[in-house]
């Protein structure tokens, strides 16, 4: 099997268990499938040196992607007039098997997600970013909220965790409503560590994620219950040695910690 067939029978697999997930109403699991089978449209859809697709082909990768988000958009919003439903979603699976193939007009009026700049973690705080079209941005365009856990040097001790995007927005709160277990028990963290928290968005007209803001948890903050952490202008400080606050604002992350014991 070529290389390109083991590409879309991976895609393949990816929107069944996309879509198997989300008859089952494992809403979460779902918009996690969907959201990184888009990324990976995407990226096939930009790459410039892939003589795999043609520009046509691609243009298909492009609105099965506007689909794909259009679908945990309604997951996420429940309240959403331009919900696009499960079965709609579905009619897209014998397109994605076949797209080496596919010659016939797409069968919903979307556009290609516009190009987004894949950047590397980091990268995109060397950029120069508009703080004013941040602010109007809003947390509407929300796209990830990072976990990391990096001791005094910014060494990453675990892996990111990308989270799905907001569930709703309220008055001045973001509501996230997801939970994220930290991949180690907390007793082996090395003393100094903390946990970080980067606050994403979406910037249409740069087509790339941004970090608005960031948190951190110190180890002593470890705790049962409810906190309250502050935040944090960009770049996002490792280190924590140059912290700025992001707002004059009473604006904090809340979260709820749960301690587990081993049985």
């Amino acid at each position: 099997m070529s290389d390109v067939n083991k590409t879309i029978q991976k895609w393949h697999a990816s929107f069944r268990k996309g879509t198997d997930f989300d008859s089952w109403g494992q809403l979460v699991e779902a918009i996690d499938e969907y959201q990184i089978l888009a990324r990976q449209l995407q990226k096939e859809v930009q790459a410039t040196n892939s003589p795999d697709f043609t520009e046509e082909q691609k243009k298909t990768l492009g609105k099965i992607a506007t689909c794909l988000e259009m679908r945990s958009a309604s997951l996420q919003c429940t309240q959403s007039k331009e919900e696009f439903k499960l079965e709609d979603l579905k009619k897209l699976e014998a397109i994605i098997k076949s797209i080496l193939t596919y010659n016939k007009e797409f069968p919903f009026d979307v556009q290609p997600v516009p190009l987004r700049k894949i950047l590397a973690p980091g990268e995109e705080e060397n950029l120069e970013l508009e703080e004013e079209e941040d602010a109007a941005a809003g947390a509407g365009s929300t796209e990830a909220f990072p976990q990391r856990a990096p001791d005094l040097n910014g060494v990453d001790l675990n892996p990111v965790q990308d989270t799905p995007v907001a569930t709703r927005k309220e008055d001045t709160y973001i509501h996230f409503s997801v939970d994220v277990e930290i991949q180690r028990h907390v007793e082996k963290l090395p003393k100094g560590a903390a946990i970080f928290f980067e606050f994403k968005h979406y910037k249409p007209k740069k087509r790339f994620t941004s970090t608005k803001c960031f948190a951190f948890m110190e180890m002593d903050e470890i705790k049962p219950g409810p906190i309250v952490i502050e935040l944090y202008k960009k770049p996002t400080d490792f280190k924590r040695k140059k912290l700025q606050l992001l707002t004059k604002k009473p604006l904090y992350l809340h979260l709820h910690q749960t301690l587990h014991k081993d049985s």
